[in-house]
């Protein structure tokens, strides 16, 4: 049962994810969450580095979709700025929306990774829908709504198993 509550990989940020890294890992497409992954919660820009990690990620093919449980016009203002579409509200963890994704850019399972900050809805959703799970630091969270932030030391005590 634990397993499920374990990450495939655990980095600080999504910078970490050099282009080589992710191909030397076999992944040619990342599902990316927003907050607290790519953004501080509340927040309209991105973290610093990752405007160009996003730009070195797809130079190398790598195939970029976002999928939070933000609201969609919320979501949908960052991803039109960055140019990488998106999914919003995505329910996670439930895999409907990860499999619609899937469908849509004809992702196969076997080399795409969710990539998120939560344990409890990213890991899991990827999980669930059978790729590759990817857990970064969460960014910010202390700026997190009160839902989100309860969670956390849910998910340290997890961690630690």
């Amino acid at each position: 049962m634990f397993s499920l509550f374990r990450p495939n990989i655990e980095i600080e940020s999504v910078v970490d994810l050099t282009a080589a890294r992710l191909r030397g890992a076999g992944i040619d497409a990342l599902l990316l969450d927003v907050d607290c992954t790519l953004k501080r919660y509340g927040s309209s820009e991105l973290l610093v580095g990752v405007s160009d990690w996003l730009l070195c990620v797809r130079e190398a093919g790598i195939g970029l979709y976002l999928v939070s449980n933000g609201k969609n016009s919320r979501i949908r203002q960052l991803a039109e700025g960055i140019k990488i579409p998106f999914i919003a509200p995505a329910m996670k963890p439930l895999p409907f929306a990860i499999w619609r994704v899937m469908r849509l850019m004809n992702y196969d399972k076997k080399t795409t990774a969710m990539v998120g900050d939560q344990l409890f809805t990213d890991v899991l959703a990827g999980k669930f829908a059978g790729v590759l799970t990817i857990l970064v630091k969460p960014q910010g969270e202390n700026e997190e709504p009160f839902f989100a932030r309860i969670k956390r030391p849910f998910e340290k005590f997890f961690l630690k198993r």
